[in-house]
């Protein structure tokens, strides 16, 4: 009970763990994430991502070399069409045919393998690379809170884990094999050409300052507007996801001008963004053609001097025009690439601002904690004793806190009745005893061990949440039944829905409890849904509930339906009902009534209501504990 142990509580203030100290630090790293944008150079975001190519970078290295062989049997062949023009083509000469002949076809054949290994191994390589990556940024965002989540927006944070983890898969595993392809194959080519007439190689690459040069201040260009199209891309997703979902009230309401007058606004702004980045391409792209345009006039004009003084054959000149054909192609890819990493670091700082957010329980997680992931130990079974020692907590520039010196003792198996106006902070205790936040003041205890030194998902994995919103997903209802259980039988699956009330319409739908509840379960009334989430609450063996609002949205029929299931739920677990309703709070065991951030506790003017459930059906199991 609330004040009920002889406590010094400025004492318990104190004897906040480590673990506290380090998540109060990260709740303000996590505050500012959001307002500062991560500045990277190309070799800072390929360096940061790179690691996770580990498992690959032999596969990565291997097709890189086979396209450097697919190049070399190109300059190869290149080299025999001069032979052919000089010594077949120039004299007439049949027999000096075949030899070069079957030499090139087998260049040729060589040089095909070579490519499309090589190419069919590097987009394995991106491929992979582009599951893990996504998987572990994936990973990173459950273990985020939900308000830190909800300052992205959905359609942002979806926008970042394709289009941003594309780019930046473009950067880090297709770069290095274009780039080390590329570089070698112009080399080779450089070579080749020098070998033919190093008068015109050096004409040539004179050209290759301009190129490298240009290819700098268009990529840094390239890169802002990379970032703006991303960022605009992100908040578009987030503005269509938020108007699609809510477009009932949309429509009740007749907003839909005004609707569209934002998505048309946010779509111009994309709009600019994206033009942006089509007009830097499209200028960089005719300019190089320009130059290398330019290069090939001089070459044919210093080559007919060059054959005109005896310094070079006809077929050395169609040879060294068809290299430098090939080297011109390579030097444009190079400055693409230049071009294209600015703007896939765009990408990189977008990822990297998500990874930087760390989770209140792990201020120190980030792009270095994903690839590696420890396997959740199995928690420890516990009675369900939860202990608030004067908890306080506030929001990052929050002129107050929204908690303060909360202390109450709870012991195994009461129900506690969570009450208050709105904003006093019911919601924001359920948050801290499910770790969705730490206190910045005090500590909570779950049978005597502080939650903050506990690996988090051993501490979710002793509570129930049953939220206000039933929270159904695009499945069958045997599958969400089983949600927070996968391992159950059918039997037990059904015992469930039998004590949840749930099981007379889930048999009557067309497919039973293979019937599909549809996207948000919007093919289930408002009751079932309910049902098939207090159902689903029933299934978790856990020792802990935390009930928001069970009633909020049902008619009184259909509370009436579910509070027998109530019963049974909360029969010999530790509960926190958060709710308003009257018919509820008169049935608790104690009271906590919150304002303006402080606590008081009252006994309810009735008996508690679980004092009339019997055992729960079906033997499903409910977490051990006094009743």
């Amino acid at each position: 009970m609330a004040d009920a142990a002889p406590l010094d509580r400025s004492a318990a203030a104190r004897r906040a763990t480590p673990a506290v100290a380090s998540a109060r630090r990260a709740t303000a790293a996590v505050a500012s994430a959001r307002t500062r944008h991560a500045r990277l150079s190309p070799w800072a975001a390929f360096r940061t991502f790179w690691p996770l190519v580990s498992g690959n970078r032999a596969a990565v290295l291997v097709s890189a070399l086979l396209l450097v062989v697919s190049a070399g049997c190109d300059a190869g062949a290149i080299g025999i069409a001069g032979q052919l023009t000089d010594d077949v083509l120039t004299p007439g000469d049949l027999g000096a045919f075949w030899d070069p002949a079957a030499l090139w076809l087998a260049l040729a054949g060589l040089g095909a393998v070579a490519s499309a290994a090589g190419g069919c191994l590097a987009g394995w390589t991106s491929e992979h690379f582009l599951l893990g990556l996504r998987d572990r940024v994936f990973r990173h965002l459950q273990r985020l809170p939900p308000d830190t989540l909800a300052r992205y927006g959905t359609g942002d944070l979806v926008s970042r884990l394709t289009g941003d983890v594309e780019a930046v898969e473009t950067l880090v595993a297709s770069a290095p094999v274009e780039l080390l392809t590329s570089a070698v194959s112009a080399l080779v080519f450089a070579v080749a050409a020098l070998r033919t007439s190093w008068r015109l190689a050096l004409i040539t690459f004179a050209a290759a300052p301009l190129i490298w040069f240009g290819a700098r201040a268009f990529g840094t260009l390239m890169r802002t507007a990379t970032r703006a199209e991303r960022d605009s891309n992100g908040r578009l997703a987030s503005l269509l996801e938020e108007s699609l979902a809510n477009m009932p009230l949309v429509q009740a309401y007749g907003r839909q001008e005004a609707e569209r007058a934002k998505v048309h606004r946010e779509g111009r702004t994309w709009m600019r963004a994206g033009l942006r980045q089509i007009r830097l391409s499209s200028v960089y792209g005719p300019l190089g053609e320009l130059l290398e345009t330019v290069s090939v006039l001089t070459v044919i004009g210093a080559g007919a001097w060059q054959i005109s003084v005896h310094h070079l054959s006809t077929g050395g000149l169609l040879a060294f025009a068809a290299y430098l054909g090939y080297l011109h192609p390579r030097l444009q890819e190079l400055g693409e690439l230049v071009v294209g990493a600015s703007s896939a670091t765009a990408a990189c700082e977008r990822l990297v601002e998500v990874l930087h957010t760390g989770p209140a329980q792990n201020p120190a997680s980030g792009y270095e904690a994903l690839a590696t992931a420890a396997p959740a130990a199995p928690p420890v079974p516990v009675r369900g004793a939860v202990t608030f020692e004067d908890v306080g907590f506030g929001y990052p520039g929050a002129r107050r806190p929204v908690l303060h010196r909360v202390h109450l003792e709870v012991p195994p198996g009461l129900l506690v009745a969570v009450t208050g106006p709105s904003g006093a902070g019911k919601s924001t205790l359920a948050a801290l005893l499910l770790r969705f936040h730490e206190p910045t003041q005090g500590r909570i205890l779950l049978d005597g061990r502080d939650i903050a030194a506990l690996p988090v998902d051993e501490v979710r994995g002793h509570i129930t949440l049953l939220p206000q919103d039933s929270m159904l997903f695009d499945g069958t209802v045997r599958e969400n039944i089983a949600f927070g259980r996968p391992d159950a039988t059918d039997a037990q699956v059904r015992a469930a829905a039998v004590a949840a009330d749930a099981h007379d319409f889930v048999t009557a739908l067309p497919d039973g409890y293979d019937s599909p509840v549809g996207r948000r379960g919007n093919a289930l009334s408002g009751g079932q849904r309910r049902r098939v989430a207090l159902a689903r609450a029933m299934l978790r063996t856990s020792p802990v509930l935390v009930l928001d609002e069970p009633t909020t949205g049902l008619d009184d029929l259909a509370t009436a339906r579910v509070m027998g299931p109530l019963r049974r739920l909360t029969a010999g677990r530790t509960t926190f009902l958060i709710t308003h309703d009257l018919r509820l709070i008169t049935q608790a065991d104690l009271v906590l009534h919150l304002t303006d951030g402080t606590a008081t506790t009252t006994a309810p003017d009735t008996d508690g209501f679980r004092a009339t459930a019997g055992p729960v059906e079906g033997g499903f199991g409910v977490a051990a504990g006094p009743g």
